[in-house]
């Protein structure tokens, strides 16, 4: 009796389960089913939209193909001062930041001798500019290889950075550049290529390259980070448009949208496109003061416009 009542239970279990997944399929497929046409619906409702754009007017722009690199800043001439002698540091005759002449006494070393008496011997600077750093305190012993100073000359200043190989060609010494600081963001400096490397490095596929800056003012100072924009070319007054707003069929063709006479329905303008930066590229097909649809998505050839003031 046991065993009819447990297998009644399992069949009336196992029914419950299987009715349960058609009533689970059933849903899915009813889901599916309005939820296409659903869809079609809304992509009717889309073919018959208006879009509301608004244009941009074809207008004569110089245009520049810039590269942006990176790199520190360095001081043209650097030397780091030694003394001649060994002993001890007697006296550092110079601060860090005074400025300071060739030849200039930088520090003064007293020789460590027992028994016998010499006039210190000095540390002179190698070049004219200004004292970068001290390294050590009066009273250190230092030998002959023991670094005093460095003195730097900041009048010129280099920056290294890499330019990647597919640019090689575009780049020339007494070629332009713009250097930007953090420390001076809305002040630009110019710089001008003056090394660049004969070899490319095999593992970045770049070139070292290295501009030099004239610093009269002495607002730039060495070891800061500078970003370097690099004139590539450059062409003025020409036609040109936003990037963004041209278009380019599946055969490689580029095209805008105009508004059509009535200013009620985009229109297809075919143009060419002949020079390219970031943001705007040169154009031809159109006349300068044509208007021309902002991009928009889901705007095409047909669609049925309005025009926004």
């Amino acid at each position: 009796m046991s065993n009819k009542l447990n297998e009644q239970k399992n069949f009336n279990r196992g029914s419950v389960a299987v009715w349960l997944i058609i009533i689970c399929v059933v849903v899915v497929v009813c889901g599916i089913f309005i939820f296409k046409k659903d869809s079609s619906k809304i992509l009717e409702d889309v073919s018959k939209n208006v879009f509301v754009v608004k244009t941009e007017t074809v207008q004569k722009r110089d245009l520049k193909h810039q590269l942006i690199a990176s790199g520190s800043i360095k001081a043209l001439e650097e030397a780091t001062l030694f003394p001649r002698v060994s002993g001890k540091l007697k006296r550092n005759l110079l601060r860090e930041g005074d400025r300071v002449q060739k030849d200039q006494t930088v520090s003064l070393i007293e020789r460590d001798e027992v028994g016998a008496q010499y006039e210190p011997v000095i540390v002179p600077s190698t070049l004219s500019g200004v004292v970068a750093k001290i390294f050590l305190d009066p009273g250190e012993n230092v030998t002959t290889a023991t670094p005093v100073a460095l003195v730097v000359n900041q009048s010129v200043l280099r920056i290294k950075v890499d330019v990647p190989e597919r640019y090689v060609g575009e780049i020339y010494r007494g070629q332009k550049a713009v250097l930007t600081v953090e420390a001076f963001p809305d002040q630009k400096f110019e710089a001008t290529l003056d090394v660049i490397s004969p070899v490319v490095d095999s593992l970045s596929r770049s070139v070292a390259v290295e501009f030099r800056t004239n610093n009269p003012k002495g607002l730039l100072k060495a070891g800061m980070f500078a970003r370097v924009d690099i004139s590539l070319k450059e062409v003025k007054n020409v036609l040109s448009l936003s990037k963004k707003n041209i278009y380019e069929d599946q055969d490689g063709k580029n095209y805008v949208l105009v508004p059509s006479d009535d200013k009620t329905t985009a229109v297809r303008k075919d143009i060419e496109v002949k020079f390219k930066n970031n943001n705007n590229w040169e154009i031809s097909g159109l006349n300068e003061g044509d208007e021309v649809l902002e991009f928009v998505y889901g705007i095409k050839d047909g669609s049925k416009i309005e025009i926004q003031k």
